[in-house]
């Protein structure tokens, strides 16, 4: 992936622009961590780009960005610019472009995130990040105050920065987020999602939720239930612990395999009924905050005598034959009696078998 961000990094030089590989995937390529995406800095407007490469999208023209796929790459490229007069604590409302970079690494956010490579593959580094990279420190640019007056968002990305790299947060920024945390009740739902999504993801995620409880965070995030999360790796079990669909954005799935985790919160998530009639996953995940080894709900749901309801010996057409009866309500409840007793291996899982059971029992009732 450098290799490609170098050839375009060429390309723009080549037709007297500056150009830089900045932010995030430079911060990770030292650290030695893969980035998906990467972020170019450069003195040439976005028309300009339009004019150098031919699939160009401009999705923020207006911001400064375009979006430049080529080698196999997705690259955002951004003029230098300054910005003013920033709306609502998140955008600013005026920007200017210019034409030095050093002024342009001025408006970010964290020292890490400006560190830049140019066309040669050498580091380009004015405001000490590659230092606070070694320090393992989250460093704002500048004043913190002042980066999080205008964009209130990042004061969790400084709280995710801390826990997905398991980095230290500067005392300076801790101040800040402290006297400025009243301003994330600003911010759109969605938003802070995407970042406890991140945050929740992380192999650290105990550390982000510590971070949140320790600056009180998760009060104005309107998470009441966070000191409640424990035991958890799965960012769909924390969301579940939280119960907050009815203000965080969550898809219908999301929303569905949440209401299952907090169903068998309550359950026995080695029993074969309840790893039957919520799956693997759920108990998996239910089990892991109660403390159950996922082995053992694993080695229990592979050891079920039937995992679906089609995997019953009989069908609807057979049991109807068996009773000489027309479809109707009574075949649900014969399946649901059936799942059980095979389930719990009282009756096996065999045709006929299966068969004189419900004449037995179901004859007279259906």
């Amino acid at each position: 992936m450098l290799d490609g961000a170098l050839k375009l990094l060429k390309e723009l030089t080549e037709h007297d622009y500056k150009a830089y590989i900045v932010g995030g995937f430079v911060r990770d390529y030292l650290l030695g961590i893969d980035s998906q995406d990467v972020d170019i800095a450069t003195n040439a407007t976005p028309k300009e780009i339009k004019e150098i490469f031919s699939d160009v999208f401009l999705p923020t023209e207006d911001y400064g960005s375009v979006i430049v796929n080529k080698y196999g790459v997705r690259f955002e490229i951004t003029t230098f610019r300054k910005e003013f007069n920033y709306q609502n604590h998140r955008r600013p409302d005026e920007i200017q472009y210019i034409d030095d970079l050093y002024q342009d690494l001025l408006r970010r956010d964290f020292t890490i995130n400006t560190i830049c490579i140019d066309e040669n593959g050498e580091i380009v580094d004015f405001l000490g990040g590659r230092d606070d990279l070694e320090r393992r420190l989250i460093r704002a640019v500048g004043d913190a105050d002042e980066r999080f007056e205008q964009d209130a968002l990042r004061i969790l990305r400084a709280i995710r920065f801390a826990t997905v790299l398991n980095f230290q947060l500067d005392s300076e920024v801790v101040e800040a987020i402290r006297k400025h945390r009243g301003l994330l009740k600003e911010l759109s739902f969605y938003r802070k999602k995407e970042e406890l999504d991140k945050m929740f993801a992380s192999g650290y995620a105990d550390k982000g939720i510590d971070l949140l409880l320790e600056y009180h965070l998760d009060k104005t995030l309107e998470l009441k239930n966070l000191s409640k999360v424990e035991n958890t790796n799965s960012v769909i079990g924390i969301w579940s612990v939280l119960n907050v669909e009815d203000i965080y954005p969550f898809s219908n799935n999301e929303k569905e395999l949440m209401a299952n985790i907090r169903a068998v919160m309550t359950l026995n998530n080695l029993d074969p009924m309840a790893l039957y009639e919520y799956g693997l996953y759920v108990n998996s995940v239910a089990g892991e905050m109660k403390g159950i080894d996922k082995k053992k709900i694993t080695e229990s749901y592979n050891r079920l005598t039937i995992h679906f309801r089609g995997d019953l010996a009989v069908t609807s057409e057979e049991i109807m034959e068996c009773l000489q009866k027309k479809p109707g309500e009574y075949l649900s409840d014969i399946y649901e009696d059936i799942e059980k007793e095979v389930l719990y291996r009282r009756l096996p899982n065999e045709k006929q078998q299966l068969l004189t059971y419900i004449r037995k029992n179901f004859a007279s009732s259906s």
